[in-house]
Formats: C-alpha cells, structure tokens, sequence
C-alpha cells in the first residue's frame, strides 16, 4: 500500500512510501536538506516498522523538537495503524 504523510515542523513537507504488512519501502522525502534525504530512505529500505522507529524516532534537528528522520518513525507507525484499522 502506498502511503502519503504530511511532516510537521521539518524542512521536508511530505513523505511517501510503501507499506506490506510492517515492511517499508521506498520512502520519498519532499523538499528538506538533499543528502539527508537521499541517505536515509536508502539506509530504511526494506526495514520493519519497528526497527525504523528504534532508529529514528526521537531524532532532533538543531533546536526543533522533530527532525526528518523522527518524522518518518511517525509516518510508518501511522502508517501500520492505519493498515491494521483496514
């Protein structure tokens, strides 16, 4: 399933991935710092849920309580959710 999620408090506006069961793959990132957002949907691709909020979540970005990567651990938990609410 494709899934869409608006970020809130990043540079980065959107992040758009794929969800099979609670396996992520292909995550997109829109707009945010390019390396960054190159490296980390390489760095999550094909990880669970689970192992991607143990890594990411919690990630902050200078002085904001979020950052692209925390924002992604969220997306992905929505994400399952949603699914398992289908």
């Amino acid at each position: 399933m494709e899934y869409h999620y608006k970020t809130k408090e990043t540079c980065s506006t959107d992040i758009n991935f794929n969800i099979e069961g609670n396996v992520i793959t292909n995550v997109v990132f829109t707009g945010g710092c390019n390396g960054n957002l190159q490296a980390i949907p390489k760095l999550v691709d094909g990880m669970t849920v689970e192992e991607i909020e143990s890594k990411c979540k919690g990630i902050h970005c200078g002085r904001r309580s979020t950052s692209c990567a925390d924002q992604l651990a969220c997306a992905v938990r929505e994400a399952y959710e949603a699914a398992l609410a289908q």
